[in-house]
């Protein structure tokens, strides 16, 4: 029975396509107009300005299917100057998945970043 249960759980995992170790994101300080390109591995916290940045998956659709990758992202802000609540205390100001082929579908919408997912490594 286990084989069996193996053999489903690789067909599911081959459909969906593959689960990555990091997303590749794109960020734009709309302030000084800068672009960057910065990996964030899964379960790992990446800065970004003020930004704090947890992506918690990402998957990539096989090479034969439509092109998509796509990452579930937790963004914070900081306040610089103010105390530190630490990192379970700070309310998100985006929790939700991004997809590469259609960023506005679900953007940050923040003042002076934009955030979007470029790839899944």
């Amino acid at each position: 029975m286990k084989p069996v249960l193996l053999i489903v759980v690789l067909l599911f995992v081959g459909a969906q396509g593959a689960v990555a170790a990091e997303a590749l994101l794109q960020g734009l300080d709309k302030v000084t107009g800068r672009v960057s390109r910065f990996a964030a591995p899964i379960g790992q916290m990446v800065k970004f300005g003020n930004l704090e940045i947890t992506a918690s998956a990402c998957s990539k659709h096989p090479p034969e299917a439509t092109p998509e990758a796509s990452a579930f992202l937790t963004i914070r802000e900081t306040h610089p100057g103010q105390p530190d609540p630490g990192q379970n205390e700070k309310e998100p100001i985006f929790t939700g998945w991004m997809f590469a082929s259609s960023p506005a579908l679900n953007a940050l919408e923040h003042p002076v970043y934009d955030v979007w997912v470029v790839d899944c490594k």
